[in-house]
């Protein structure tokens, strides 16, 4: 890179760095570190729920897919983000920011202990934090991957940078350092995404005219919807995952709805969040589909939008594009590290040390950046060693997605009170039956088959979760008034003065 693409790189670490400091004068407690004390702007929230989603794997692992087998990465890996979140803004996002302005929780967990009782809560916060470990560790992986083709960096030393800079911002601000640091990797993205547009349409020759002509131009089948391994049952399972995923299964974005002021925000947040999963991965994901009529004979797709980057860009943009590559990732990852935090400081460090709950707010706090910081260097390790585990798409597809049906069923249903009556043994028997199924289609079977992968999992626990509630229900008063609560009505549309004087969860773990 050139000694100006250099100084952009440099520019954006330190405006993020910069970012973390500022925000750290607004993190008084635990409150404000996991939740931003509930004053945030819809608006931002949404940028950052949106930002939060997805990381450098665009420009890495999904590129790959574009570049090999076209349009298709756009309609089984975003369109069912859009409708996901889109439908969530309805149904969760106002119960999430319910559940925190009328039980003032941090932690999306946090409630389980009193809607189903610790032992469930327990199942679902190790076996998410462990998830989650793999999940961010795939990032920064995807983001070394692109430092080494810019740079000629080794794999480690991307990923030991790119985590360290995370680890300085979020640790030290807490949910407002991520959320402003994800407005910035918005607007920065922006301008990079939509520069690399530009050059890719004018390589093509039509000008913006090109959006148009490109189709018949590229390989065959490169525009179709579903090709190769990506089927209807593919596509329909995987709506059904992100469905969970993405409306709370994912803790760091059901934080970005517990954040905001009144339930309305929310929502807001929600359909802002919806549309932006429409309409940006589509400007993000025509350069790698490009490719294949630009240069067709790469031959690690993986490699493609860099390579395009470094061809097509000149000196000052190929710093920016890069800087926006990583700013998928920080968003992604630094917002993962606080839930985790928030997940680990409020519900499995209470359930083992008694009197952890009711600690003094700055050691609250302290512990929090602890855990943060422990999460982050573990996720670091696992990345370094991110192809004993499949690769990048390997753990985002193989084994994120199979695995959220289980862990999140029972956490997001639990909020509905059409499922009230579904109590421990339906969470349990849901959560450990879906892991089951899971390892036995993966690693008893062996089966290649990613369908099958997600499906299995993803049904069962579904199945059991609700067979088990009808079968076997276990009404419970406490369970009644938790989804009583969350589902309205919306008499508190405005925002609170102050939180709500209840405990967190009456009767919780402590």
């Amino acid at each position: 890179m050139a000694t100006l693409d250099w100084a952009a790189l440099g520019g954006y670490f330190l405006v993020m760095l910069l970012i973390g400091l500022w925000s750290h004068r607004r993190v008084g407690d635990v409150s404000d570190y996991f939740t931003g004390g509930g004053r945030m702007p819809w608006w931002l929230s949404g940028i950052s729920h949106h930002m939060s989603g997805y990381s450098a794997a665009v420009f890495v692992a999904y590129a790959a897919i574009a570049y090999s087998y076209g349009i298709t990465v756009y309609v089984w890996a975003f369109l069912p983000l859009a409708l996901g979140t889109g439908v969530g803004a309805w149904l969760f996002a106002p119960r999430w920011n319910r559940l925190r302005r009328r039980y003032a929780v941090a932690s999306p967990l946090e409630y389980l202990a009193k809607r189903y009782n610790v032992p469930t809560q327990q199942a679902l916060a190790w076996s998410g934090a462990l998830l989650k470990v793999f999940d961010v560790a795939a990032k920064w992986a995807s983001v070394a991957v692109l430092l080494n083709v810019f740079t000629g960096m080794s794999m480690t030393a991307g990923i030991l940078i790119t985590g360290v800079v995370t680890l300085l911002y979020c640790t030290v601000g807490g949910l407002w350092a991520d959320a402003l640091t994800d407005f910035g990797q918005f607007v920065i993205q922006g301008f990079a995404a939509l520069a690399m547009v530009w050059v890719v349409l004018d390589r093509l020759g039509d000008g913006i005219s090109g959006l148009g002509t490109i189709w018949h131009r590229l390989p065959e089948g490169h525009g179709h919807p579903l090709v190769g391994p990506y089927t209807a049952t593919f596509l329909g399972a995987y709506v059904v995952v992100k469905l969970f995923e993405y409306n709370g299964g994912m803790w760091n974005l059901a934080q970005r709805y517990m954040a905001t002021d009144t339930p309305k925000a929310a929502r807001r947040s929600a359909g802002l969040s919806a549309v932006l999963y429409v309409v940006w991965p589509a400007v993000l994901l025509f350069p790698p589909l490009a490719a294949a009529v630009l240069l067709p004979d790469i031959t690690d797709p993986q490699k493609v939008y860099a390579l395009m980057a470094e061809s097509y860009l000149p000196a000052g943009l190929v710093g920016l594009t890069l800087a926006g590559m990583f700013s998928h990732t920080m968003a992604m990852a630094s917002s993962d590290a606080n839930a985790v935090s928030a997940v680990v400081t409020r519900d499995i460090i209470p359930a083992l040390v008694r009197g952890a709950r009711n600690l003094p707010p700055a050691t609250g706090l302290l512990i929090a950046r602890i855990c943060t910081v422990v999460f982050i260097t573990i996720s670091m390790v696992v990345a370094i060693e991110a192809d004993h585990f499949g690769g990048v798409l390997g753990i985002i597809v193989g084994l994120v997605a199979a695995v959220m049906g289980p862990i999140s069923i029972p956490m997001l249903l639990g909020l509905l009170p059409l499922f009230r009556r579904c109590g421990p043994r339906a969470a349990l028997s849901s959560w450990g039956l879906g892991l089951l199924g899971y390892v036995l289609v993966k690693f008893v079977l062996d089966s290649a088959d990613q369908t099958l992968v997600i499906v299995t999992p993803l049904v069962t626990s579904l199945v059991v979760y609700v067979a088990v509630g009808l079968a076997a229900p276990e009404p419970d008063e406490t369970a009644d008034a938790i989804t009583a609560a969350v589902s309205g009505p919306d008499g508190d549309e405005e925002p609170a003065a102050a939180p709500q004087a209840q405990p967190a969860v009456p009767g919780s773990t402590g």
